[in-house]
């Protein structure tokens, strides 16, 4: 299974020219003071960059970008440049799915390989295709589900030293 999800997503980037980062508003690298909850929730759970895999904040405050339709955050203004590498990609999706857990509609276990939706460039799995319409409807409460999935999960995680 995370094979065949691994070969979609390496399939979407590739169709989408890959290299197709674009910048997502105007302050690039912006301290993590200044960052929404949200922004930081992200952060925490998306964990590596994209493009050179290394842990987020290792090279100062990370930089939101858009992919296609997703935002996404990378490690610092060198990877502006790279390509998304498939392999740190699939990872950041399955840090995603695993730290959200369930479905925010129907409130159960996502299956093995969940379906998914982007809300306001946020991924947001769910277990079945009539749920996207459902989160489209109310996308705001939906994101603030997400954000009390994504912050139980990392109170769950193991402090690292």
């Amino acid at each position: 299974m995370k094979i065949a999800r691994m070969l979609f997503i390496v399939a979407l980037i590739v169709g989408a020219g890959c290299a197709a980062i674009g910048h997502e508003g105007e302050d690039h690298g912006t301290a993590g003071a200044r960052l929404s909850k949200r922004d930081q929730l992200r952060i925490a759970v998306q964990a590596i960059c994209p493009t050179s895999g290394r842990k987020l904040g290792t090279h100062g405050a990370p930089i939101k970008v858009k992919v296609g339709k997703e935002i996404v955050f990378i490690c610092c203004k060198g990877c502006l440049q790279d390509k998304i590498n498939p392999q740190h990609w699939a990872t950041i999706h399955a840090n995603v799915a695993k730290a959200q857990g369930i479905c925010p509609i129907m409130k159960k276990q996502l299956p093995a390989s969940p379906k998914w939706t982007i809300v306001e460039g946020q991924i947001v799995y769910i277990c079945c295709p009539p749920c996207a319409p459902k989160i489209a409807a109310d996308p705001q409460t939906h994101l603030r589900k997400i954000d009390d999935l994504y912050t139980a999960s990392l109170q769950k995680r193991p402090a690292v030293r």
